[in-house]
């Protein structure tokens, strides 16, 4: 019952056009049931000139009703339900319509909330979240998860209410015809929901495992579509085909079960009914051969009874909806409820600028295993360019995450102007920092908005001279489109090179005191590599900068260097200080210079 309530919860905003689609529901089904009722009139008094006869056990208003009808003259009776056919129908339909639409606008709603809510999750989550969970996974929870949620609000939400209630309908029909008749009818609910419920569980499963397998569709999609290059380069087209069609196939596998479960159900349901209708039509057509019950009251009494099997299919094929649907919600639920592991302290202050030192007090951090950063002490003043080199490994650029809070360290703080960075706002903490990264992150947008991502109001003139002072604008002018060209996903229309000043530029516009530079340079060819570390140049000038070097003749000039190994400080100096020991930094140097 909790899952179904969680369920409902996304409902719970439109629960006003909830109502009016239940309303319009009521009388829908209450339409159909008066439709039904009139095949007694017509089939007995107009068509075959004889009267209505009730069972005995029919309660008095209803015989007398049925009294009055006897006594009407069947040509008046005939124009009388001719217009009130048109009219009741006329009505059916509208309502029909108002429930069909108010369930698809509620149903929209959601989607556009739900995704709405994921992706704004998304920006709050960490990012030790993203590094633990697929792209492609996440991207499955927005779409096809939603979707599901979605399904089981048009479609199933609505059939579990009408036919509900159309199910109502016919059984109040046939009390009050014939109370023994309804006994029957009665029985048929346990009879046909208990494999509606059995079979229900067992889809739930399939439907959470069949999800779990389009979310592994949707990550080999991803990684294959961003990796392109590499699968060419190593010729492993067969491999990755091979790897998705296994997937695709037990995929395949999970739907044909569910389907083969939900498809049984309507042969069963409607065998368990046409076996009530035979009972029915034995019992009760001996009491129409003995004038005790008009051929017109078994017809509807049978008609209502076989109307019954419509809605219990129908219910069936919504408790898989709504399974699926369970399953989805679980998934979704699970990201809606996860808890950041670096989240905003509550009523944390405000960061007004950067005046005067940063410091790294007795700082630890782990990925949940071994440390990676173990008792760091570092203290950085206003204007200093500080240098972070080392193995692969050794925990650079755990390091510099702890700056923007994008980690927060186990053990120790870091601080800014005395500030433990925990107890300011993201917003002003992040303000207060521009990165540059070895892997250039730009968006499927124009440059003029790649380069003013972070500061939206930036004029033309702005955003021209951080190009300029970045040396981009001149390959930006030679394109056709200048700073309107659209660069594609990720920047691909440009080269690593253009990439990585294009970075440069917006955290140039971004003008902020304290910059973070990780491995900015490397992978670049020479002439590349002297255009960024030009720009770079510029960039650093009246800023406190923590850089993470590959090349280590890019931080010549650093006012200190420290050589982080295994998580901890095994070296600090300056570039002609550390030369002079016989330590870490020599040793990479020089591997360096031999490999140049």
């Amino acid at each position: 019952m909790r899952q179904y309530l969680r369920l409902f919860k996304f409902i719970r905003p439109h629960l006003g056009l909830f109502i009016l689609a239940g309303g319009s529901m009521v009388l829908s089904a209450i339409f159909d049931g008066v439709s039904l009722g009139m095949i007694m009139p017509v089939g007995d008094i107009i068509l075959t000139g004889k009267k209505i006869v009730l069972p005995a056990q029919t309660p008095e208003r209803l015989v007398r009703m049925a009294e009055t009808l006897n006594g009407i003259d069947r040509v008046s009776l005939l124009n009388f339900m001719a217009i009130a056919v048109v009219i009741l129908f006329a009505f059916k339909g509208v309502f029909g319509f108002l429930q069909g639409y108010f369930m698809s606008d509620i149903a929209q709603r959601v989607i556009r909330d739900v995704r709405s809510r994921l992706f704004e999750k998304f920006h709050d989550l960490s990012l030790d979240y993203f590094t633990s969970m697929r792209g492609g996974e996440l991207m499955s929870r927005v779409t096809n998860d939603v979707q599901l949620i979605a399904n089981a609000i048009s479609y199933a939400a609505t059939d579990l209410i009408y036919q509900s209630l159309q199910v109502v309908v016919f059984a109040f029909m046939i009390v009050f015809i014939d109370w023994k008749l309804a006994i029957l009818s009665m029985i048929l609910v346990p009879v046909i929901g208990f494999p509606m419920v059995r079979v229900g569980k067992v889809i739930k499963k399939l439907a959470l495992r069949g999800q779990e397998k389009m979310a592994d569709l949707n990550s080999i999609l991803y990684e294959t579509i961003l990796g392109a290059r590499v699968v060419k380069a190593f010729g492993t087209e067969k491999a990755e085909l091979s790897k998705f069609n296994d997937v695709n196939s037990m995929y395949y596998r999970l739907s044909m079960k569910s389907i083969k479960r939900t498809l049984l159900l309507g042969p069963v349901t409607e065998v368990i009914a046409i076996v009530a209708g035979v009972a029915v039509l034995t019992w009760k057509g001996k009491e129409v051969i003995a004038g005790k019950m008009s051929f017109g009251a078994l017809t509807v009494s049978l008609a209502a009874l076989l109307s019954m099997v419509r809605p219990f299919k129908k219910l069936s094929q919504v408790n898989v909806l709504i399974q699926q649907a369970l399953a989805a919600s679980t998934r979704i639920h699970d990201v809606l409820e996860t808890k950041p592991t670096v989240a905003e302290k509550e009523g944390a202050r405000q960061l007004s600028g950067f005046k005067d030192t940063i410091v790294f007090d007795n700082v630890w951090f782990d990925y949940g295993s071994a440390p990676v950063l173990q008792g760091i002490e570092l203290r950085i003043r206003r204007g200093q360019v500080l240098a972070i080199v080392g193995p692969s490994g050794a925990g650079k650029t755990t390091l510099l995450d702890l700056v923007p809070r994008f980690y927060d360290p186990v053990k120790g703080r870091v601080l800014i102007d005395g500030i433990d960075v925990r107890d300011v706002t993201f917003k002003s903490l992040r303000a207060n920092i521009g990165i540059v990264t070895q892997e250039t992150i730009l968006f499927n947008d124009t440059i003029r908005n790649n380069i003013a991502y972070g500061m939206p109001g930036a004029t033309d003139g702005q955003i021209e001279d951080a190009a300029r002072k970045a040396h981009i604008h001149e390959v930006i002018t030679k394109l056709d489109d200048g700073y309107a060209t659209v660069i594609g996903e990720r920047g691909l229309r440009l080269s690593g090179g253009e990439r990585q000043r294009l970075a440069i530029a917006r955290a140039l516009l971004k003008d902020a005191p304290i910059l973070i530079l990780d491995e900015a340079t490397s992978q670049l060819d020479t002439e590349s590599e002297r255009l960024v570390q030009d720009a770079i140049n510029r960039l650093i000038k009246g800023r406190t900068v923590l850089v993470i070097a590959h090349r280590l003749s890019t931080i010549r000039n650093a006012d200190r260097i420290f050589v982080l190994d295994a998580g901890r400080i095994a070296e600090e100096g300056t570039h002609e200080e550390l030369l002079r020991t016989d330590g870490i930094y020599r040793k990479l140097y020089q591997y360096q210079e031999i490999q140049e």
